[in-house]
């Protein structure tokens, strides 16, 4: 007992009292803060023969620093997302694993479709999706969201109703989509409308309008388009798009926010065959 209050005694010596008063509360001491020149005095190692700052070391920039690319592909950044007001409707895009199967199928189709009606039907007011598009590997969404906890929440809803789906028809488990999702938000008219004809002519961004049973379609069946009422060749129609007795459509939501329903249209209706954004070649999606 003894030897042990000597020991005390030697450990709290130390005559600063602000270093005694950190060990009696149990805090460890603030250590004195040093410059970078002190640093490199201290470590030569840190420097090359021609005295500047060696990059081959773990930590600043250099070539391969980050985190690992999953594929060919880069993947998106793990960082906040861009905050959006209630009135800005919001671009999304999900890709999937390249083992998992072509969307643009009948099993693809019916799991996208039964989740878009799981979250139409679920109540939850806070989030809706306007437009859809289906893809090779990936999806085009135009959602609306009153914040970016509703936007988190309704798309969580979603991907995983339709990863569930679309594992139990492929007889898989696992992982279904490749990365997070990505979220642009919408800001302006003249975006809204790059944004609708994007979403709705992606198929003929990747010549997907040229294979198949969809070449005789006027729009993609793998889309929200039939129920679209801004194409230019059914400008003096009242009605919506006809379709086969056998086609049933993606039961999307309809717009509230003003720029998807008419601040777009101050830019001009959207052909049936445009072509949206440049080449496949130079840009992603």
């Amino acid at each position: 007992m003894t030897r042990q209050l000597d020991l005390w005694s030697e450990y709290t010596a130390p005559s600063d009292s602000s270093t005694t008063e950190s060990v009696r509360s149990g805090r460890r001491a603030a250590r004195p803060r040093q410059s970078w020149r002190a640093v490199l005095a201290a470590q030569p190692s840190l420097l090359t023969a021609k005295g500047t700052i060696r990059r081959d070391r773990r930590g600043g920039a250099r070539k391969g620093a980050g985190r690992p690319a999953k594929g060919a592909r880069p993947s998106e950044r793990h960082q906040r997302r861009t905050r959006f007001r209630k009135d800005q409707p919001i671009h999304v895009v999900a890709r999937v694993l390249p083992e998992v199967a072509d969307l643009r199928t009948k099993i693809g189709y019916a799991a996208v479709r039964e989740a878009v009606l799981r979250v139409a039907a679920s109540g939850f007011e806070h989030f809706r999706i306007v437009h859809l598009s289906i893809q090779w590997g990936h999806l085009h969404l135009l959602v609306e969201a009153d914040d970016h906890h509703a936007l988190a929440r309704g798309m969580k809803r979603f991907l995983i109703s339709m990863a569930r789906r679309l594992n139990r028809a492929l007889g898989r488990r696992g992982q279904v989509f490749a990365d997070r999702y990505h979220a642009q938000p919408v800001s302006s008219p003249r975006q809204a409308r790059h944004v609708l004809a994007y979403v709705l002519g992606n198929w003929r961004r990747h010549r997907r309008d040229q294979v198949g049973a969809t070449r005789w379609w006027a729009v993609d069946p793998y889309a929200s388009a039939v129920l679209f009422t801004g194409w230019h060749q059914r400008a003096d129609a009242h009605v919506l798009m006809p379709w086969p007795s056998a086609y049933a459509p993606l039961p999307v939501a309809c717009p509230r926010t003003w720029l998807l329903r008419a601040g777009w249209r101050r830019h001009g209706l959207i052909d049936m065959h445009e072509v949206p954004g440049p080449p496949p070649g130079r840009l992603r999606g």
